[in-house]
């Protein structure tokens, strides 16, 4: 079997499930590749003569279109509202990027190193639930260790969690993301809903995630709110980091060697790796450009006359305040 042919059938598959719009080829695709570089066990060690490695990513390219939500065909249209385009419609834009093309939120780890410095000794990975958002887009964690999601709002919401796999999507939990028993449970009217802005915590819900073999992977998505997702990819040692507002990151205690360098983001092709040399206690400068995706990258991509097309009348808009956030395409 060819790989388009095997693509095209995990296409097929993915669409008979509940998330299947938005595990795409491109996803897939970048599944696979990470799933082929095998997984050793780390051994943690004393580093003396560390090195460090600081670099910036950047998009090439034009940015891509952010998806769209029709915000009156689901639930909590005046509260998630909030944060809308003034037209009644959500926008998530998975590209977070600088007016220089810097790339944020993107993960940037190195492969090959089997020891060194131990992993940090922190809490268990959060997510929370906020405005209608899973926050962070992108999340790193290790396999078979939790994560802890928070429902900030004063609306249910619910986590649906799969593993991305060449064979389709691979359910790793499903269970409701109840909200604080101090928030209002049922609003006046819209006026109120939409007004609303307390953030208080309700009970933390901490799950396993536990891949199948080879598999670094994973989304959730609210099953109540289609545009509230946030990623993972899996990490088998310490060194790794996330890139901030410049596009920037930084790892230290790096142990003496050459490795692999690779940028990780859900909706990019392929993963963009590059190779690097890092000698005793030095310092390695790295700028990596990522060429941004072309053509369509998911179903519900932002149209030019989507309004239109799906029927929001001017009412239901009207009714929509981005009180908290006008967003724009």
């Amino acid at each position: 079997m060819t790989l388009g042919t095997t693509m095209q059938s995990e296409q097929r598959t993915m669409k008979k499930s509940s998330f299947g719009w938005v595990l795409g080829l491109a996803t897939v695709a970048l599944a696979s590749s990470l799933a082929s570089s095998p997984v050793s066990a780390y051994e943690e060690v004393s580093v003396s003569d560390g090195g460090t490695l600081t670099g910036i990513v950047k998009l090439e390219g034009t940015v891509p279109k952010p998806k769209g939500y029709n915000l009156t065909t689901l639930p909590d249209p005046f509260y998630c509202g909030r944060i809308s385009d003034g037209e009644g419609w959500r926008i998530l834009q998975p590209f977070n990027v600088g007016p220089g093309g810097e790339f944020r939120e993107v993960v940037v780890y190195l492969e090959g190193i089997e020891k060194g410095k131990a992993f940090a000794e922190k809490e268990v990975p959060q997510i929370e639930a906020k405005d209608c958002l899973f926050l962070p887009f992108t999340t790193v964690v290790r396999d078979d260790q939790s994560v802890t999601v928070v429902n900030m709002d004063p609306v249910m919401h619910d986590i649906q969690a799969y593993e991305t796999s060449n064979l389709g999507a691979r359910v790793l939990f499903n269970v409701p993301l109840p909200m604080n028993p101090q928030h209002p449970r049922n609003f006046k009217d819209r006026t109120e809903a939409g007004m609303y802005h307390k953030h208080m915590a309700g009970p933390p819900m901490k799950e396993l995630v536990k891949l199948s073999k080879g598999r670094r992977i994973f989304v959730m998505q609210c099953g109540f709110h289609a545009y509230m997702e946030s990623w993972g990819v899996a990490i088998t040692n310490p060194y790794f980091a996330k890139t901030d507002e410049q596009g920037r990151f930084t790892m230290t205690d790096v142990p003496p060697g050459t490795y692999k360098l690779v940028i990780w983001h859900p909706y990019i092709r392929t993963a963009t790796e590059q190779t690097v040399t890092i000698g005793p206690k030095g310092t390695v400068e790295a700028t990596i450009g990522v060429p941004a995706p072309t053509g369509r990258l998911y179903a519900n991509e932002v149209l030019d006359h989507a309004y239109t097309r799906y029927n929001v009348t001017e009412e239901a808009k009207k009714e929509i305040d981005p009180l908290l956030q006008k967003q724009a395409h």
